[in-house]
């Protein structure tokens, strides 16, 4: 099929061209000859009369013109993913279906185990990739590089769907037999050393712009990447963490530090759930996202 001249079956080529820089790669995924790849990008590269693909010592890049075209071709193939492959009905104890999550390590820490289980008794079959989130998450969606985006509010895109799905109050993390293990003061919470989880990606966690927000400064001593380091640098320490209730709450039973609010209020932190607009009719990611709803209620009773 040919539109405006250019032969449909050459976009699949170049989206892959785009999205790996190789005609080897691109001919290994799409599962032709690297002759016959390379025969594409030719074709290519007389339609648009433009090199797109560029020698650069031993790698190749993007030429301008195929830079501009990414993302539209991205998002064609996207719309042409969902049209085809969307099943209206779907059987998830059958089904081997693999499916790809982004979230952050609080957000496995509080729901990967629950969604794991229910998945393996009611869906044995299928396949669960959790991949880490990192700065504008909400581009793996519009890639199609992931089925579904956990993370909070502030973070999800405009562009796509959303459902809030947990709110989770903020606690100030102390060692229990440190002097904060109480609730401070506004200058006690100044002058304590902090703990906080700084993103990577020059981001800021949720209490950091919280704090911020408010024109709180705090002394940082101990920054992490990870939420789920935070209560063990802690314990043992005069220092303090403004965390997620679900970590606080998890640190606690685990023994050696006490939890309580913030001497300044910080509003709850509202995780979402997110998914490309374009497949809010899949039956697939219909089940998952209630699956999930299921682990957050199931994580709400645990914590009430």
């Amino acid at each position: 099929m040919r539109f405006k001249k250019l032969d449909m079956n050459l976009l699949v080529a170049l989206d892959i061209l785009i999205r790996t820089r190789s005609v080897t790669r691109s001919a290994n995924e799409i599962g032709i000859t690297q002759s016959a790849m390379s025969n594409a990008l030719t074709r290519l590269r007389t339609f648009f009369d433009d090199p797109l693909l560029v020698q650069v010592g031993r790698r190749m890049e993007l030429s301008p013109l195929a830079e501009s075209l990414a993302d539209p071709v991205r998002d064609i193939m996207v719309r042409v993913e969902s049209a085809v492959l969307v099943n209206p009905t779907f059987d998830a104890t059958r089904s081997s279906r693999a499916f790809s999550i982004v979230l952050s390590d609080y957000s496995l820490q509080m729901l990967g185990a629950h969604l794991s289980e229910l998945v393996a008794r009611e869906a044995p079959n299928i396949q669960l990739n959790f991949r880490p989130q990192h700065m504008t998450p909400y581009k793996l969606l519009e890639s199609g590089d992931i089925d579904l985006l956990i993370a909070p509010e502030f973070v999800c895109s405009d562009s796509h769907p959303r459902e809030a799905v947990f709110s989770d109050p903020m606690r100030v993390l102390a060692c229990i037999n440190g002097p904060f293990a109480q609730e401070l003061t506004v200058d006690q919470f100044r002058q304590a050393q902090h703990v906080m989880m700084v993103p990577l990606e020059a981001q800021q966690s949720y209490a950091a712009m919280q704090l911020r927000q408010k024109g709180v400064d705090v002394e940082l001593a101990t920054t992490t990447y990870a939420f789920s380091s935070i209560p063990a640098m802690v314990r043992n320490t005069r220092r303090i963490a403004v965390v997620q209730g679900e970590i606080a709450r998890h640190a606690v039973i685990a023994g050696g530090l006490a939890a309580h609010e913030p001497p300044i209020p910080i509003p709850p932190l509202v995780q979402a759930m997110q998914w490309h607009k374009m497949r809010s009719r899949d039956a697939g990611l219909e089940w998952l996202r209630a699956a999930i709803r299921s682990c957050f209620k199931t994580i709400e009773s645990e914590r009430n």
